[in-house]
């Protein structure tokens, strides 16, 4: 069985059970009770990707059952995708059964979409996209009103764009964003509202300047903003920088400057171990910024030693984590420098183990 195929009435005990397990998981640490943000159970993933399954004639986008992961399964709609993607899935394979030339040795089909009804479609191949295939992939884009990227080794070509624009409300704020084919956005659309919303209302209580970790397209850094004088972004992925910068100027917004380091060059520029070149578009020196809060929302792996000590120089820390095992070991590591004022869970995995959790530390 496939995740979301589990009974939808059965997602209150299933996310209750998640949420339990976490606070068991963290009451070593004494934290404020969690405030628990469930999702919607079906129409909320933003991203879906399927492998073409070719018998004959046929095609279907099939998924692997992980109890039987040999097995390919007919996807005929995938419920956890949003309403865009679900409605084009059918009509889309239906359109490629008859063109031969876009379905020849098509390996995945990739859906992005967004809150604002815009789709992208990536087209992945076990052999090179041509003239020929762009040719009958501007008519499939004109077709269906969308975008279509089509990939193969060392090979991509675009019809139209190769990214989606969303919004997200935030303090009667609407911000634009653009998110990049095959770079990382939140999974979860109407639960990524609402980790908006709670990182924005509980940044008020972040004192000075902010400096952000792992910024990434600025999922968190647009609504941030208008809670700081300045704020100094970091993000070590290219396309991760230029959707940021991109998304900034979109929203006309111009107290941030965004730096491409990682989070472990940050720590060795703040503790003025080293020094950076890429620094030198900053106004003023670093050491300059009167930076007193930092957000984080860092990978699975959670903070590295050098960023927990960096991190504990800041006086308030907003963490954001899709890990509650590392999570817990860095809240232990800061436990004698900070305390938790806030905990949050939100579901952006329904149906699965996964959960991400929020905290809020202020210095003792």
């Amino acid at each position: 069985m496939l995740p979301w195929e589990t009974n939808a009435q059965e997602y209150d005990q299933l996310f209750a059970h998640k949420c339990e397990d976490v606070e068991k998981r963290m009451l070593p640490l004494s934290l404020p009770p969690a405030v628990r943000h469930p999702s919607t159970t079906e129409s909320y993933r933003v991203r879906a990707e399927f492998r073409v399954w070719h018998d004959e004639d046929e095609i279907d986008y099939v998924m692997f059952d992980p109890a039987s992961p040999r097995a390919p399964v007919a996807i005929k709609d995938f419920v956890p995708a949003l309403a865009p993607i679900r409605e084009l899935m059918p009509r889309l394979l239906t359109y490629l059964k008859s063109r031969p030339t876009l379905r020849r040795k098509l390996f995945q089909a990739e859906f992005m979409a967004t809150t604002t009804k815009e789709l992208l479609v990536t087209l992945i191949y076990h052999r090179p996209v041509d003239d020929q295939w762009e040719l009958e992939a501007s008519e499939l884009a004109k077709e269906f009103d969308i975008s279509v990227v089509g990939r193969s080794r060392k090979q991509k070509r675009v019809i139209g764009q190769d990214y989606v624009s969303d919004q997200f409300c935030v303090n009667d704020r609407w911000y634009r964003y653009r998110q990049y084919e095959q770079s990382f956005v939140q999974p979860n659309a109407p639960v990524n509202q609402k980790m908006l919303n709670w990182a924005w209302t509980h940044s008020a209580q972040c004192p000075g300047n902010l400096l952000e970790l792992y910024c990434g397209n600025g999922n968190f850094t647009l609504p941030l903003a208008s809670q700081f004088p300045q704020v100094i972004a970091t993000e070590l992925s290219k396309s991760g920088t230029r959707a940021a910068l991109e998304n900034l100027h979109d929203n006309h917004i111009d107290n941030v400057a965004v730096i491409r380091l990682s989070a472990e060059e940050v720590s060795q520029a703040m503790a003025g171990v080293r020094e950076f070149r890429r620094l030198s578009a900053l106004p003023k020196p670093l050491s300059e910024y009167d930076l007193r809060s930092v957000f984080v929302d860092p990978p699975r792996a959670g903070l590295d030693d050098a960023t927990l000590e960096c991190v504990r120089q800041f006086e308030a820390i907003l963490y954001v984590s899709c890990n509650p095992a590392t999570l817990k070991q860095n809240l232990e590591a800061l436990a004698d420098t900070h305390s938790v004022k806030h905990f949050a869970l939100f579901d952006q995995f329904p149906y699965t183990q996964h959960i991400e959790s929020a905290v809020l530390l202020q210095r003792i």
